[in-house]
């Protein structure tokens, strides 16, 4: 890993830095952020008009802004490598919680010089540990809220387009863990106890097993008159999904190309199990609402499958709702992992994630604030652009 260092214009490298100093340093840590910003900001406005929904967010002065603030954080999760001047993990020296701009102590030739915002109780520096904590956060959130949806959809869409029996059955299984407080519900789920039982396995293997099923129905409903394709496309959903399967379900994948830790599986188990009951809601209204017009009447005369019905006439007509809901449960989800971090119960004990951050700098948040308000701003700031962007795209969705 190489870290930068600064031009001796910047400040004497034997003394402190002041705020105006650390500000500019910061910016220049973050320039792969900035370029890659400005492209998709650049390409994004000068082909928005073929770009669909996406394309319309950049009507929206409240997207833009979201937009940009959530882009940010991606950018940095991708070249937090490039971005950080130290190990998050590495303590530096042993002076505990060094101010911001303080300097490093007999800090190795070709180390950065200073701790831009401060270091927390081990010398760690908090600069690293925060963008390194927008990876932990921006790898578990997006994927565990994408098969929290997956499985929402697979179960609403049927629920809401069959009903009967199918309907009442799930709709229980639903409202019976909508019942629990989440936290309290997630709290459970993530400790050593019940993860000792061996319940996250068993959710992960039937949980997992959902998304697979969803995309290998998708392709046998749009390619059932076409058995070639549709046994390509289905073959391929098999093969590769029970490849996955078996390493993030059981970390039994013989290349090792998948696989998750008991730590990460049981926290992302539990975003899905929180998540997906409140998706099935929502999905089974939609569809309860849309299943009585007049493309769908017309689908049926054609002598269309249920599932092609409902996978590709209903649910693309259900999409605005859908993408809203998804960017504002990932900041819920954002948010309940940074919640499991403050409990000690996140994906590793010195994992850099903010929420594990947070709770370590609190205990003396009244004497030196920046361990734990600096991965809080950046919790907060992530979280306040995914709810600007959500608010923008429901915007732009009552337009169609």
């Amino acid at each position: 890993m190489s870290f930068l260092i600064p031009e001796s214009g910047w400040a004497d490298m034997s003394e402190p830095l002041s705020w105006a100093a650390i500000f500019g340093l910061m910016a220049k840590q973050f320039w792969p952020v900035w370029v890659a910003l400005v492209v998709t900001f650049v390409l994004s406005f000068r082909f928005k008009r073929r770009l669909g929904l996406y394309g319309k967010l950049f009507d929206s002065p409240v997207a833009i802004i979201g937009f940009a603030i959530v882009m940010f954080w991606v950018f940095t999760a991708l070249f937090a490598n490039i971005i950080m001047t130290f190990d998050p993990l590495a303590q530096l020296g042993s002076v505990k919680n060094p101010l911001p701009g303080a300097v490093v102590p007999e800090g190795a030739e070709g180390q950065y010089k200073w701790f831009l915002l401060g270091g927390d109780h081990l010398a760690r520096d908090v600069f690293s540990r925060m963008v390194m904590g927008a990876r932990q956060v921006l790898i578990i959130a997006p994927a565990a809220t994408t098969f929290a949806f997956l499985v929402g959809i697979t179960l609403g869409l049927p629920a809401g387009y069959i009903g009967g029996r199918l309907d009442t059955a799930l709709s229980f299984l639903a409202n019976l863990v909508l019942a629990f407080p989440v936290i309290l519900l997630f709290y459970l789920l993530v400790t050593p106890e019940i993860r000792n039982t061996g319940i996250p396995v068993a959710l992960a293997a039937i949980l997992f097993l959902i998304p697979i099923a969803f995309f290998a129905i998708l392709f046998q409903s749009r390619f059932h008159t076409s058995p070639t394709k549709r046994n390509l496309y289905v073959g391929i959903t098999l093969v590769l999904g029970l490849w996955a399967y078996s390493g993030l379900a059981f970390n039994a994948d013989p290349l090792g190309v998948w696989g998750m830790d008991p730590n990460l599986l049981n926290v992302f188990v539990s975003v899905v199990f929180v998540n997906a009951p409140t998706v099935f809601r929502i999905v089974r209204g939609i569809v309860m609402d849309i299943k009585s017009r007049d493309y769908v009447a017309a689908g049926q005369t054609r002598g269309e499958t249920g599932w092609y019905i409902m996978l590709w006439e209903i649910l693309p007509n259900a999409r605005g709702p859908l993408i809203v809901d998804y960017c504002l449960r990932i900041g819920y989800t954002t948010i309940l992992l940074g919640t499991l971090g403050f409990f000690g119960l996140g994906v590793t004990p010195e994992s850099p994630d903010w929420g594990s951050t947070i709770n370590a700098g609190r205990k003396l948040l009244s004497m030196v604030p920046h361990p734990a308000v600096v991965p809080a701003l950046a919790l907060m700031s992530l979280v306040l652009g995914l709810n600007l962007l959500a608010d923008g795209l429901r915007e732009e969705s009552l337009k169609d």
